[in-house]
């Protein structure tokens, strides 16, 4: 009996091994990025979370991310956010910040929620969301941006305040001398006196008073503590980099614009070495197109225009993805470059592009297309 006994703890005990060993293999498995392929978390359901940011917070990665119906008519939920020890085990942690059936709300259920980016503010030990918020109802015409914040990565964020950026203020690189005098007319899109008026800062000068239009948007802390939102302005046609106040719930009032008339949105920001890195999208919709850089040696700063960052299938359509962020490792000299591939018919479907970002002899970023891959060393 005791022969048996001790042969059935034989077995339990190796069944126990080979588990061990299938789950730690499957781990490793697990442990994998797959771009484009369908992402889900702990539980098997499809994580849903857009156009947002990761960052690395109280000993977790934190992903927040807009939250998409099946059907593009039905109402956003609002912001999810997913905790990973290791950001390819992903546990749905809910919504950061909840749209309320409050009636005339900013962010009543209904609303559009897009971009959504979190920072950690040193001083007030306080989570900031910034994120473009259009209001139900009003189609992409409001354009502004929106804050809150939170005790906690995880949530949930309060809703702080949502409008247009810095009104009744001029750009850092744009003289009242020199600014266009012919913001109050109708004048003929994409004619060469148009674009020289764009150049001037006609859209600009329009929305002075009322604050300036904030669309695509992404945030950044500098080395100094200083916070930036970068976004896509004068519909669409010019990014602004605005310098954000000493608890990054306000704008400061100074800003630039950058590469005025040159369309770009979806900006995803990066330093390395005292250099700041930018990586962009033209404006073609739903439809990707080829990804744009710009570098620069101070932030608001003179911004050089690069060629396009991609490499390999498909780089000239950015991997038939979009720009959205890049996040900077912890404690290390790596960067993840994160990318949407779009599916306007189902968005809450839309996939995930996250890929190694490498740099050339002269420290140019570039990023290369791989089917797989892990983020451990």
């Amino acid at each position: 009996m005791k022969i048996v006994f001790r042969n059935i703890l034989a077995a339990v005990a190796a069944g126990i091994l080979l588990t061990g060993q299938s789950m730690a293999a499957e781990s490793d498995e697990c442990g994998k990025i797959r771009p484009g392929e369908i992402w889900k978390d702990v539980k098997g359901d499809t994580i849903n979370a857009h156009g947002g940011c990761v960052i690395f917070a109280e000993g977790k990665y934190y992903w927040y991310g807009e939250h998409r119906a099946a059907v593009r008519s039905l109402p956003q939920e609002g912001v999810t956010v997913y905790s990973s020890p290791d950001l390819t085990t992903w546990t749905y942690e809910g919504l950061a910040l909840r749209a309320t059936e409050e009636k005339g709300h900013d962010i009543e259920r209904g609303c559009i929620i897009e971009r959504p980016k979190v920072i950690y503010n040193e001083k007030t030990g306080k989570y900031v969301m910034w994120f473009h918020l259009e209001l139900k109802g009003q189609g992409y015409g409001p354009a502004r941006c929106a804050a809150a914040v939170s005790d906690t990565p995880a949530g949930p964020f309060r809703f702080v305040k949502s409008g247009r950026v810095n009104a009744g203020r001029m750009p850092k690189n744009l003289s009242k001398k020199k600014a266009s005098r012919r913001a109050g007319e109708n004048m003929e899109w994409w004619t060469p006196e148009w674009r020289a008026e764009i150049e001037r800062g006609m859209f600009a000068v329009r929305d002075l008073e009322g604050g300036q239009m904030s669309r695509d948007m992404t945030l950044f802390v500098d080395d100094d503590g200083k916070g930036y939102h970068i976004y896509s302005s004068e519909d669409n046609l010019t990014l602004h980099i605005a310098e954000l106040t000493d608890d990054y719930l306000g704008h400061t009032g100074k800003y630039v614009r950058i590469f005025p008339g040159g369309h770009n949105e979806a900006p995803a920001i990066m330093k390395r070495d005292g250099r700041y890195w930018m990586i962009t999208s033209g404006c073609t919709g739903w439809e990707p197109n080829e990804a744009r850089l710009m570098t620069a040696d101070r932030i608001m700063g003179e911004w050089k225009q690069l060629p396009n960052p991609c490499r390999g299938e498909n780089a000239d359509k950015t991997f038939l993805g979009q720009s959205n962020y890049i996040m900077k490792l912890p404690g290390e000299d790596r960067f993840i470059a994160m990318f949407d591939k779009w599916d306007p018919k189902s968005l809450m479907n839309s996939r995930y592009l996250w890929l190694p970002v490498y740099f050339d002899a002269e420290g140019v970023p570039y990023v290369s297309w791989k089917n797989e891959w892990s983020p451990r060393k």
